[in-house]
């Protein structure tokens, strides 16, 4: 080996060695940092949206299209009891209320036991403080059963509920209005037995009033 290339072998290595410790290093310190105490991208310093002004010739809308007018939506809470017999549905109009069927009434029953109406007393009581004037009560069942069955069943537990509504709730000038569903507009998985006892269920809506 000439003493050129003595020279340049040894150059190559020293290179080597060189880059393998600042490669070292780069690992060891990303192996120190800590863990980001938020998700990146929600600390305060993020940056906040870009404002989009309609009629911005960025947007390359179609000749004539237009933007909608800006609408602010409802944030929905929704909170479960561990057993799932108990749904509240928030939003800042509304407040839904889901009561599993069983825990109203017996099996394939509209008549329900006094502890059902000291649940369904205490939602009367939080309608009086919402000061709600209409209210809806409507029940629903899994798609067990003929759907005409559904539908009478439902009507019938709905109605229930409403007539122990009326017993608490104090305004004289609140609308009731009481429907039947059936199997319609299920919130569960119907091939589950599971997911059919959160579909029998009666909801109680009424609007966010001035409580408070």
């Amino acid at each position: 080996m000439t003493t050129r290339q003595r020279t340049f072998a040894a150059t190559a290595v020293a290179g080597l060695v060189i880059a393998g410790a600042h490669f070292f290093n780069a690992t060891s310190a990303h192996a120190d940092e800590p863990t980001p105490s938020v998700p990146p991208g929600t600390e305060p310093s993020a940056s906040a949206p870009v404002t989009v002004k309609p009629d911005s010739p960025r947007l390359k809308l179609p000749q004539g299209g237009t933007l909608a007018a800006p609408k602010v939506l409802d944030l929905v809470e929704v909170v479960e009891d561990l057993g799932g017999e108990q749904r509240r549905q928030e939003t800042n109009q509304t407040v839904m209320m889901a009561l599993q069927s069983e825990v109203l009434f017996p099996e394939n029953s509209a008549v329900f036991n006094a502890q059902a109406a000291a649940r369904i007393q205490a939602i009367g009581q939080e309608i009086n403080t919402q000061k709600a004037t209409r209210i809806r009560v409507f029940g629903f069942t899994d798609d067990q059963g003929s759907y005409e069955h559904g539908k009478e069943l439902s009507k019938q537990r709905a109605d229930a509920v409403q007539a122990e509504l009326a017993k608490t709730v104090t305004n004289p000038s609140v609308v009731f209005d009481v429907r039947g569903y059936s199997e319609d507009y299920p919130i569960a998985d119907n091939s589950t037995e599971e997911g059919r006892k959160k579909n029998r269920r009666v909801e109680i809506t009424f609007p966010r009033g001035t409580a408070g």
